[in-house]
């Protein structure tokens, strides 16, 4: 079995983040279009985005929330962490070859009973430091 690295309830404290980076590509959009049967012309027909205030095609705004899904589970706090709930904002369009960072910081950790729950903030910006999407995020930290 490989190693992971897991940040474990206990372990987890206010104030750690984590970050995760990509280039997004049309491929990426093409994929993610098939995957989920999101084929809204905004993302996948080139004709139709010219006609729009984008003038070109877009991302899918679940692109970059997925990246903060990516960033959860596998870097803060890592795998067998499990997401709760993600409230999202799309501030700014994602178009090809844009580099997108996402960055997740924990703000609040709740003891239950029985467990933790953490709050995160997340945050995706572009190669240009502007913020595509943002929001806050819940998750159960792994534990032992």
């Amino acid at each position: 079995m490989e190693e992971y690295k897991i940040i474990y309830e206990g372990e987890l404290k206010e104030g750690m983040s984590g970050s995760i980076s990509k280039r997004i590509t049309e491929e990426d959009v093409d994929t993610f279009a098939k995957v989920t049967g999101d084929y809204n012309p905004m993302h996948v027909d080139e004709e139709f985005a010219e006609k729009t205030q984008f003038h070109k095609r877009i991302a899918h705004g679940m692109l970059s929330a997925g990246m903060i899904s990516a960033c959860l589970g596998n870097k803060m706090p890592g795998p067998g962490a499990i997401y709760l709930n993600q409230t999202l904002k799309f501030e700014k369009p994602v178009y090809f070859g844009d580099v997108l960072v996402a960055t997740v910081k924990v703000e609040n950790i709740e003891q239950k009973a029985h467990f933790q729950i953490a709050t995160l903030s997340t945050i995706v910006t572009n190669q240009n430091g502007e913020v595509v999407t943002e929001g806050k995020a819940q998750i159960m930290p792994a534990k032992h």
